[in-house]
């Protein structure tokens, strides 16, 4: 990989009408603005259909589309939706989204669109036979859950929980519309994903795209085939992932995942796994693997317990996975998210498989990130970093890089103004920049900012704060900051620095 820069946006941050960013005009404004920013990478975050927490990173299917992405307006030109559906369709407000709005109000839009659709379509019908393999288990059961008021599948009938095959059919027989409701949503997401996708290559824009490493516990994955995960006879979890206890967090996090039967995977040829990659290459030109260490070694928390503080950790599947991948697929291009405690085992697995790993600046003065913070061996200050890695200012997970800056200690402040050479006034407002740039001058091949810093914006435009439920994943970008003049700044900084 040569020298390249990236911007860092979520597809719900876009701007537009329709109370969430989707594939509409705005997302393709949004692409001719990285182009004019110089800009080789849109780094997104999952796109999967949001479960628990609204989170994407907790998904209804591995292998699905989240439907508020589609663009009612798209599907205005395609003749299913009126400009009298668009102008009664109320709007949730622009500055954050409202998820509770757009379960009520979106999905009402979709179905009135798949009422004007006409499923014997050639394409549709060729869409649904090459999805074959999770499409139609997945609209199965989406179509269960909205029969069960959205309750998780744990707490369904038995016949259903576990997938009695007599039942499941006479179910599928009742409900064959909202079935076929749910596998339109993933064909429109398809082709709507894929032309923007297009237009993004043709313009010389890559998408980097993010993938956690868990499936949600409530997700038609681990309902279709319980084998892969540490499940009970009643196919419940028997183990649940997270992470231990550190500076953030006294109990560390309880993600609540269900775990992989690692062994029941290398038995199968790690068949799932090269079917999740190989669908990723479909969606994205390089793939990002959330916590990537957990294929190193894997937090391990009994199923029940209240807290992460008592799990323990176990070894995960290494090099086999990713050989296996490799044979299967030939050379696909990942980013190892490694941050967090590395291992040397880890240290050895990122080394081995070749991929770039990551490197937050903000990690590189923040104590509770790192006792190295602000010596001369802190992993992530750009001087001791290879070329071959990916360095942010910060990621999703983290405080936007104006609102770090206030929450820092006096000394830690005092180090990074040090480390830029900036004078001891220097106004928080004014390292953003110089913090930046810092980023954008290391050796690292990649440098990806998001877009909240670009905009110096405070933490009001924080996307997630971990292990909390509520008020994340909302920040909106608005129409108005994405100016031509920011663009020419961010393409100044970027041939600069040789990007």
């Amino acid at each position: 990989m040569m020298r390249k820069a990236g911007i860092l946006m979520p597809v719900f941050s876009l701007p537009g009408p329709y109370g969430i960013g989707c594939f509409s005009k705005e997302a393709y404004r949004f692409i001719d603005f990285l182009s004019d920013a110089g800009q080789s990478y849109w780094q997104i975050l999952p796109l999967g259909p949001t479960s628990y927490g609204d989170s994407p990173y907790q998904s209804f299917s591995t292998f699905a589309g989240n439907p508020y992405f589609l663009d009612p307006e798209t599907l205005r030109k395609e003749g299913l939706l009126t400009r009298t559906d668009l102008h009664e369709y109320r709007t949730s407000p622009d500055e954050k989204i409202d998820y509770a709005f757009l379960y009520k109000e979106r999905f009402a839009l979709l179905r009135k669109a798949f009422r004007n659709f006409n499923t014997d379509y050639p394409e549709y019908e060729e869409y649904k036979e090459k999805e074959s393999d999770w499409l139609y288990d997945y609209s199965l059961f989406m179509a269960l859950k909205d029969a069960h008021d959205g309750e998780s599948f744990v707490s369904w009938e038995e016949k259903y929980r576990l997938r009695d095959e007599q039942a499941l059919k006479e179910f599928a027989d009742e409900h064959t519309d909202d079935i076929e409701f749910y596998s339109f949503i993933q064909y429109e997401f398809s082709s709507q994903w894929g032309a923007l996708k297009k237009y993004a290559n043709d313009k010389g824009i890559e998408i980097i795209g993010d993938i956690p490493i868990y499936v949600s516990a409530d997700s038609s994955d681990v309902w279709c085939d319980p084998r892969l995960f540490q499940m009970d006879g009643s196919e419940k979890p028997v183990a649940v992932a997270g992470c231990p206890p550190d500076g953030f967090s006294a109990d560390g996090q309880l993600w609540g995942n269900p775990l992989y039967r690692w062994d029941y995977h290398e038995k199968t040829g790690f068949d799932w796994w090269i079917r999740r990659i190989k669908k990723c290459t479909e969606l994205y030109d390089v793939i990002r693997i959330d916590h990537f260490r957990g294929f190193d070694e894997y937090y391990s928390i009994l199923a029940g317990d209240k807290t992460a503080a008592n799990g323990h950790w176990e070894p995960g599947p290494g090099m086999k996975l990713f050989n296996a991948i490799k044979e299967a697929l030939g050379d696909v291009q990942i980013i190892a998210e490694d941050l967090g405690f590395m291992t040397d085992s880890v240290k050895e697995l990122v080394k081995d498989s070749g991929f770039p790993n990551m490197k937050v600046l903000e990690f590189a003065f923040d104590s509770r990130d790192s006792s190295s913070a602000g010596t001369a061996d802190n992993v992530y200050l750009p001087f001791n970093y290879d070329r071959n890695c990916v360095v942010y200012t910060g990621t999703h997970d983290n405080e936007t890089l104006r609102g770090w800056l206030s929450s820092i200690t006096p000394k830690e402040l005092s180090n990074v103004k040090n480390y830029l050479g900036l004078p001891k006034d220097a106004k928080k407002s004014d390292i953003v920049d110089p913090f930046i740039r810092a980023a954008l001058s290391s050796v690292a091949d990649l440098c990806v900012i998001p877009m909240w810093d670009y905009l110096g914006l405070p933490n009001s435009a924080r996307i997630n704060t971990p292990s909390t439920v509520g008020g994340n994943w909302q920040w909106r970008c608005p129409a108005e900051e994405l100016t031509k003049r920011l663009a020419n700044d961010i393409e100044k900084k970027t041939k600069i620095y040789g990007r």
